[in-house]
C-alpha cells in the first residue's frame, strides 16, 4: 500500500469561500496528492471558478464533478468511488488546511501504514485564532491509537481534522435514502470503530475550521429539526448506535431521539420497531435515561 492522499471537498454554493482552501492547497511544501471537489449542483460560479484552478499549474491533480443535488453524504461517496489515494481527508470548502498538513499526513501514515488495526490518522482542528476545538487533549507523547469509542479518556473531544483508509470508506459507504439530503458522519465512524479499529492521534493541528451561518453545523441539520427531515436515516444511526456504542453512549443518542419523536408524536411501541430493537429492551433503555415518574406515566399512557 502506498501513501497517495486523495483530498475531498462537497460544495454547494461556496465559490466565495473555496479559493481559500485552493489557496491553501497550492502552499502545501508536499504536493503528493488529488484534489477531488464535488460540486452538490451549485447555482453560484462554483464551477467556473474550478475550472480556472485546474487549468493551473499546481503540481497536484484536480478532479471536479457536478452532481444532482443530494447532500454531503451522497457527495463523499462519489469522491470516495473515484479517489485514487489510499486515503481520504475530508476538508469542507470553508475550511482550509496548515502548510505542512499533506507532509505530516505523509509522516503519520508512513509510521502505520502496514499496521491493519489502524484505520487513519488525525490532527487537530483549530479556529482562526488558534484555539482547539474540543479544548486540550491528554496525549502525553506524540501520540495515542484509540477508537472513536475510547476518545473521552483522552480528552479528544469536538470535531478533529481525521484522515481514513480509503478501503474502509468503500465498505462503509454513507448510507442514501430517496428524499433525505443528511445522515451524520458518525455513522460511518462507528461502524469501523466496531470492528475494533482505531485512529492514531495527534496532538497537531492541521485543519482550520469556520464554522459559518450557512454550513451543516449551524443550519439544524445535526440536530432535532435535521432529524425530522432525515427521518429514516436518523433511525437507521440510531439502530446502529444501539447495537455498537458503549452504553452511557447509548444512552445520550436514545435521549435525543425520544426528543426527536416527542416531535413526531411517535408512541413508545413504534419508536422501538423504528430502530430494530424490542419494547422490553427499548424500555430498559428508556428507564435507565428518564425520571422513573416520567416513564411511569408514559407506560401507562401506551
Amino acid at each position: 500500500m502506498n501513501n497517495t492522499l486523495s483530498i475531498c471537498t462537497a460544495t454547494y454554493n461556496r465559490a466565495y469561500k473555496i479559493l481559500k482552501l485552493y489557496e491553501s492547497l497550492n502552499k502545501q511544501t508536499d504536493k503528493n496528492f488529488e484534489w477531488i471537489v464535488i460540486d452538490d449542483e451549485s447555482n453560484d460560479n462554483t464551477q467556473e471558478l474550478i475550472s480556472k484552478c485546474e487549468n493551473q499549474d499546481n503540481g497536484y491533480k484536480i478532479k471536479y464533478i457536478k452532481q444532482k443535488h443530494g447532500g454531503k453524504h451522497r457527495a463523499i461517496n462519489r469522491a470516495v468511488d473515484i479517489a485514487e489515494g489510499d486515503y481520504i481527508f475530508i476538508v469542507d470548502s470553508d475550511d482550509y488546511i496548515t502548510q505542512n498538513a499533506v507532509e505530516l499526513i505523509h509522516k503519520w501514515i508512513s509510521s502505520c501504514v502496514d499496521n491493519y488495526m489502524i484505520a487513519g490518522v488525525a490532527g487537530l482542528k483549530i479556529a482562526v485564532d488558534g484555539r482547539i476545538y474540543g479544548g486540550n487533549t491528554k496525549i502525553k507523547r506524540n501520540y495515542v491509537d484509540a477508537s472513536n469509542f475510547e476518545r473521552a479518556k483522552y480528552h479528544l473531544y469536538g470535531d478533529k481534522a481525521e484522515v481514513y483508509r480509503r478501503d474502509l470508506l468503500m465498505k462503509y459507504k454513507f448510507p442514501e435514502y430517496e428524499g433525505e439530503y443528511f445522515i451524520t458522519e458518525d455513522i460511518c465512524w462507528l461502524n469501523i470503530a466496531a470492528e475494533g479499529l482505531k485512529i492514531r492521534w495527534y496532538n497537531e493541528p492541521i485543519y482550520i475550521a469556520e464554522y459559518l451561518d450557512d454550513g451543516l453545523s449551524k443550519s439544524g441539520a445535526n440536530d432535532i429539526k435535521g432529524h425530522k427531515n432525515n427521518f429514516k436515516g436518523y433511525c437507521l444511526y440510531i439502530s446502529e448506535c444501539i447495537k455498537k456504542k458503549p452504553f452511557t453512549q447509548r444512552l445520550i443518542h436514545l435521549k435525543e431521539y425520544n426528543k426527536t419523536c416527542n416531535c413526531l408524536k411517535i408512541g413508545l411501541k413504534k419508536r422501538s420497531k423504528l430502530i430494530g430493537i424490542s419494547i422490553a429492551k427499548y424500555l430498559r433503555m428508556y428507564w435507565f435515561g428518564i425520571p422513573i415518574g416520567y416513564l411511569i406515566r408514559k407506560i401507562r399512557k401506551y
